[in-house]
């Protein structure tokens, strides 16, 4: 079997092969930069999400909590990012009131629009937790980042997580000139669960006939419900996600297995990808999802939606909002903010 493997260069830009998937995943090891976060982790005695309850898994630290001690430990300064200005609002919906942040660019405005979604398997994690890919969009793009919240399992099981995306998207479009936003520059991004909420809102908005985004960022989403990819085989004990700890997150999101073949979750066995957006996937090594989220790339491609699959070595899963202090994820987020800009100049 062969999948797509795209060398990241310093300059940000992806070369695309065709490598055996035996060639690497099997025995990929995570570089040193990614390795130091992952030992950073263990000593903050973070537990696999399969072996915690729910209360424990979302108290827990964080790989986001790892990266930042490597950070303080090396003594590597939040600028600029820390000085791109937040602003926490609510978003009014059917269902309730979203939390959400908005991350605002330097300049005059109206600013190019991103809606951000952040992972945690739509049962753990927060605002705080995805704090760092937001701002780091909002500073390489120059866009608005409006990073939403949403109702999380098992208190609230699926659709829940994709109405909320869909409702803060509605109102993105209709009330974001009131912070300086531009409505008909405005991009979806996500990682993780957050991707498979990005990519359904394009494909929402596709479907509805409204509004449409000009770009999705999906970094490894969820885009399948087989548990048995190439990827899942080769990355079922992996840190800090492994087929265990999705198996896990699955049980708690949803009233019955069976649930996972619901399109807005098998987004990879669906027949009307045509018409997208353009996208940039990026997806880790060491990583369940990995071969999802490339099958998703080559799905999206193949239905004729220009894509740029960015496939990263030597990093896993929660690796993209790393960029501090893991270099592969510096380059990754360049290369996104790369795509964004000339979405949003288009």
């Amino acid at each position: 079997m062969i999948r797509p493997l795209s060398l990241l260069h310093a300059t940000g830009l992806a070369l695309t092969l065709l490598v055996p998937v035996s060639a690497h995943s099997q025995d990929a090891k995570p570089d040193p930069q990614m390795q130091a976060v992952l030992d950073r982790l263990v000593s903050l005695q973070a537990k696999p999400f399969h072996t915690l309850s729910v209360p424990e898994a979302r108290t827990q630290a964080s790989p986001a909590d790892a990266a930042l001690a490597v950070q303080r430990e090396k003594g590597i300064s939040p600028d600029p990012e820390a000085k791109v200005a937040t602003r926490d609002i609510a978003i009014p919906t059917a269902g309730g009131a979203l939390p959400a942040r908005v991350y605002l660019p330097e300049g005059k405005g109206p600013f190019p629009v991103i809606l951000y979604f952040h992972g945690g398997g739509w049962v753990v994690a927060d605002l705080n937790t995805y704090d760092a890919t937001p701002r780091a969009l909002s500073l390489g793009s120059k866009a608005l980042v409006v990073s939403v919240d949403y109702h999380h399992a098992p208190e609230a099981k699926f659709p829940a997580q994709h109405e909320d995306a869909w409702a803060a998207y509605l109102w993105t479009v209709e009330n974001i000139h009131t912070l300086n936003g531009d409505a008909k520059r405005i991009a979806v991004a996500g990682e993780s669960a957050g991707g498979n909420l990005a990519a359904n809102v394009a494909l929402m908005a596709k479907e509805r006939k409204t509004t449409e985004p000009v770009h999705q960022l999906l970094v490894y989403p969820i885009a399948g419900r087989d548990v048995d990819t190439p990827s899942y085989r080769a990355n079922a004990n992996a840190a800090p996600l492994g087929k265990a700890d999705m198996e896990w997150f699955i049980g708690h999101v949803f009233v019955s297995k069976d649930q996972t073949a619901d399109p807005r979750i098998d987004l990879v066995s669906r027949k009307d990808l045509d018409g997208l957006p353009a996208a940039t996937v990026i997806t880790a090594e060491i990583d369940p999802l990995r071969s999802e989220g490339q099958a998703l790339a080559e799905k999206m491609r193949a239905a004729g939606v220009t894509v740029n699959l960015i496939d990263v070595t030597g990093v896993t899963h929660e690796f993209f909002g790393m960029a501090k202090v893991v270099d592969k994820a510096k380059s990754a987020v360049d290369a996104a903010n790369a795509d964004l800009v000339k979405a949003f100049a288009k």
